[in-house]
């Protein structure tokens, strides 16, 4: 017994011995670093180390550099990582090669451990793309192998490790423009990618902002919606009723609308309006369950749409009358302006009250302008806009005609306001005495002074109101000139009458044809006009006064007007009976001569108003009023010095 526990003890003993002496045995074979052969191949484990950590570091720069871009890790490492893994394959199907040239190898490294250890704390320093820097050491190597070849003769086999040495350099190499070429075609992918990356990140950031401005109104159309669906839904109740859920649906409505107000956009709206539409929404549900039937909801809502339509046709009906009306109203600061001026004038002594320059009134080498106006305002833009952009100035005349009423404010305007180097001619239509024994102003049959004014029709007795002048440009007072009009006054008419620009453009519109104006069913008018004929503009026309002499045409105007007396043959107005009397007499300037439509049609284009020699306001809506377009007012305005003593005093502004 006791002999068996001996030799156990024997044996735990020797067990230990060995688990003690086993270490210091291999200790000792790893102290073979410290001799000659152990340094070759602690540097050549070093080398070969060395070899591999660039590529790896350049994989890591270049995943860094691409994680936004889609798998950019997948493509990056397989395209970086092509010279490893070449370079490894050849490791792997050449071990033959690598032992025979082994030997030769561990002598280099071990003849040039400075150089090494030098190189080696250089490329920590170096860009890890840089693939000349790559190779650096072992080129050092191989001309290191040059210069110690004849020291090295005693190694066996020289000549097949020299060759073997070669087909290693070579190997490298070729891996090594293999991973250049990878590389640069991986940077080309990148920024293809991000290319195509940055349009589309473009597109989705213009389409949100698309959309974003294109719903900032939603709730706001949804509180409406809520409260036509809660009216709907009280005119499902009986007359009179008092309910709790009726009571509840008014409340409601009253919040919803205090909530919206005025407001057309989301941002308008109250942090509270949110909170409200859930208290509608809860309302609308028991609604929906107390009167569940579709069919009876759709007709009420078809009948208030109906009574919405009518409401809205009643006020654009009464919006429409009311802006003619303005239109035949004097505004009253205009009013207060010509009882400033007129009084003004009186105090004046008879030699005071005279316009400068009268002699050249009839000088028939000048460039005459007449204007036919009660409105002292529009007088003096017209006025003022033509002396801005003319070029000689001193060979304008203006001739401006107006009633009695007006006679001394317009007067007086231009008196306290010269136009420069041109000449301002103001007559009383009172004093045409000959103008009596025609009485045709009292024949049109309308209640608009627009169309019963005698200053509308004056313009058909041209001839006689200047018997010295051979040709006259017509203004109509709510025009403005923008360029030098010398030119049109050269332009051969060709033994025309009139000239003036054509509304006859289908798609435009001043579009007009000749048979909305006149009546086509007469036969009267049948024979004797072409209902297709191109239709033309007034507002700024060249007469020649000879050529209308000549055909008499102030008599053909009142045969045309006696005849549409007795029967219905045009329209109430200037125009129909200028197309009639002047039939095959006008010739059709070009429409950059005269713009229309400012005083109705908010559309026209910008470039055609600012490139266009006189842009006329036709229309009802007059810029001196407040119900002309404000996006034309701008180009009346500025021939117009607002902060003038009169205008201020009468609060007359821009």
């Amino acid at each position: 017994m006791k002999q068996s526990q001996r030799w156990q003890r024997t044996l735990i003993l020797c067990l230990l011995s060995l688990s003690v002496v086993t270490p210091i045995v291999f200790v000792s074979r790893r102290l073979q670093v410290l001799t000659r052969d152990g340094r070759r191949e602690f540097l050549d484990d070093l080398s070969g180390v060395k070899y591999r950590t660039d590529p790896l570091k350049l994989n890591s720069i270049e995943q860094e550099d691409s994680e936004e871009l889609e798998e950019p890790k997948q493509v990056v490492y397989k395209e970086n990582d092509v010279g490893t893994t070449l370079s490894d394959g050849s490791e792997n199907s050449n071990d033959s090669e690598e032992s025979k040239i082994e030997g030769t190898r561990n002598n280099l490294l071990e003849k040039n451990v400075s150089e090494f250890d030098h190189d080696e704390a250089q490329q920590k320093g170096l860009s890890s793309t840089d693939e000349t820097q790559d190779l650096e050491p072992q080129q050092k190597i191989l001309a290191s192998k040059d210069d110690t070849q004849d020291q090295e003769a005693w190694h066996k086999g020289l000549s097949s490790t020299d060759r073997d040495q070669k087909k290693f350099n070579i190997t490298v190499t070729d891996n090594q423009i293999i991973q250049t070429r990878s590389q640069r075609k991986t940077d080309e992918n990148i920024k293809l990618k991000e290319k195509q990356s940055g349009l589309a990140v473009n597109r989705h950031h213009q389409i949100s902002r698309h959309q974003s401005r294109r719903v900032t109104n939603q709730t706001v159309m949804e509180i409406k919606d809520q409260i036509i669906r809660a009216r709907a839904y009280l005119g499902f109740a009986p007359p009179n009723s008092n309910s709790h859920l009726v009571k509840e649906l008014k409340l409601r409505i009253r919040e919803m609308e205090r909530a919206v107000g005025e407001a057309t956009k989301d941002s308008d709206l109250s942090r509270s309006a949110l909170q409200k539409m859930r208290h509608m929404e809860a309302s609308l549900s028991k609604a929906n369950r107390a009167y569940p039937d579709c069919t009876a909801m759709a007709a009420k809502l078809r009948a208030m749409n109906h009574n919405a339509e009518e409401q809205v046709r009643s006020q654009q009906h009464e919006v429409t009358h009311l802006a003619h009306l303005a239109a035949r109203t004097t505004p009253k600061g205009l009013h207060c302006l010509s009882m400033q001026l007129t009084a003004d004038y009186f105090a004046l002594s008879l030699e005071e009250r005279k316009l400068p320059n009268e002699n050249k009134i009839h000088d028939t080498e000048l460039y005459h302008y007449a204007v036919f106006s009660d409105n002292v305002l529009a007088c003096g833009v017209v006025v003022n806009s033509t002396v801005s952009n003319a070029k000689e100035q001193e060979k304008l005349v203006f001739h401006i005609v107006t009633n009695s009423l007006n006679f001394p404010a317009i007067s007086m305007w231009f008196l306290l306001n010269p136009s420069g180097k041109a000449t301002v001619h103001v007559q009383n239509i009172d004093n045409f005495e000959w103008l009596s024994k025609y009485n045709t102003f009292k024949k049109q049959n309308s209640s608009d002074p627009r169309y019963t004014s005698e200053l509308n029709y004056l313009r058909f007795y041209l001839p006689n109101i200047f018997p010295t002048l051979n040709k006259i440009l017509l203004f109509d007072h709510d025009v403005v000139v923008q360029q030098d009009l010398s030119t049109l006054w050269n332009i051969n008419m060709n033994r025309k009458v009139i000239a003036g620009v054509g509304t006859c453009q289908e798609g435009e519109t001043s579009f007009r044809r000749m048979d909305m104006f006149i009546n086509f069913s007469d036969p009267y008018i049948v024979k004797r006009f072409d209902v297709n004929a191109c239709t033309w503009a007034f507002g700024m026309n060249l007469f020649d006064l000879q050529q209308w002499r000549q055909h008499n045409l102030t008599g053909v105007y009142h045969k045309y007007l006696q005849r549409g007396s007795n029967m219905p043959l045009f329209n109430t107005g200037s125009l129909p009976l200028g197309w009639l009397t002047f039939y095959n007499k006008i010739m059709i300037l070009d429409r950059r001569w005269h713009i229309l439509g400012l005083g109705y049609d908010s559309g026209i284009d910008t470039n055609k108003i600012e490139q266009a020699a006189v842009i006329h306001y036709d229309g009802i809506r007059k810029p001196w009023m407040d119900i002309g377009l404000g996006r034309y007012k701008s180009y009346w305005s500025k021939f117009m010095k607002f902060d003038h003593p009169l205008l201020r005093r009468c609060n007359i502004q821009a």
